[in-house]
């Protein structure tokens, strides 16, 4: 008898360019983790390691990780598939940035989601600062969909508060209009109120996303998952509306399902 013959399948497919988070909650780790349970086939390129610090008040110990070797790792990761879905974490330095910008530029990409991280504990304000420079100037503009935080929605709105939905609302529509792309705002638990409220805005549609709080305090990973979620979802042929409402689901059940750890916050865990 002959053998059969394999065959191979052809899954959505999503790469993170992202940092390490050695405790396995949020970074490239949880991106990983998040495709899975989506059902999309994931890869890293890693740019960055990070380790709390449990001797600190488990602040970040932040290694960048040489260009190059970031650079070989896209080089190979483009080569070996073809990836039209990109999520982008951590970058960490505006050496990273340009050569992270560099190699996506000729990319034919469908969507390039943005997670803005604009801090890393680990670094100096100085440094800090031309990252946020660097990240504005270089990869914002190459983004289809941006998944700013409380702290980054204000920051890349030019706000001095984000106090309730409202002021929300006005960070995700400056956001879209100096960038052009859509946007989810993350409020979560930020927001005063019963209900953990994100904001989805792409120029033509606004929706608040809201669920019931499951605590008061941020669980680490959620944000990572949530830009993760929403980027697996586009890799499936989702609409953005439609990514982002299933993304907060996706994290909904993450937190009510999250691991307790030995730190001061609880890890999201992504079934």
């Amino acid at each position: 008898m002959m053998a059969a013959m394999s065959q191979t399948t052809q899954p959505p497919i999503a790469l993170t360019i992202a940092g390490s988070e050695a405790t396995g909650g949020a970074g490239a780790q949880a991106d990983l983790k998040t495709f899975q349970a989506r059902g999309v086939f994931g890869l890293a390129a890693l740019t960055c390691i990070v380790s709390f610090d449990p001797k600190n008040d488990w602040n970040h110990r932040f290694v960048p990780v040489d260009p190059q070797v970031i650079a070989d790792q896209l080089e190979v990761e483009f080569a070996t598939y073809d990836i039209r879905n990109v999520k982008i974490g951590m970058l960490g330095t505006p050496v990273t940035i340009d050569t992270v910008a560099a190699a996506l530029t000729d990319q034919p990409l469908t969507n390039l989601l943005v997670d803005p991280v604009l801090i890393c504990k680990g670094q100096e304000p100085g440094a800090a600062l031309d990252t946020d420079t660097a990240l504005r100037e270089k990869i914002l503009p190459l983004a289809t969909f941006v998944t700013p935080n409380h702290f980054e929605a204000m920051t890349l709105a030019g706000m001095n508060a984000i106090d309730d939905v409202d002021d929300l609302i006005t960070a995700a529509k400056k956001i879209h209009e100096s960038s052009g792309a859509a946007v989810l705002a993350k409020g979560g638990v930020r927001l005063e109120g019963p209900d953990a409220m994100d904001v989805f805005y792409d120029g033509d549609t606004l929706e608040v996303l809201s669920a019931p709080k499951i605590g008061e305090h941020a669980v680490s990973g959620a944000g990572c998952s949530l830009a993760a979620a929403v980027t697996a979802e586009l890799a499936k042929g989702a609409a953005p509306l439609e990514a982002a409402r299933t993304a907060k689901e996706f994290i909904t059940r993450g937190i009510e399902a999250r691991v307790s750890a030995n730190t001061p916050f609880d890890v999201l865990r992504q079934l």
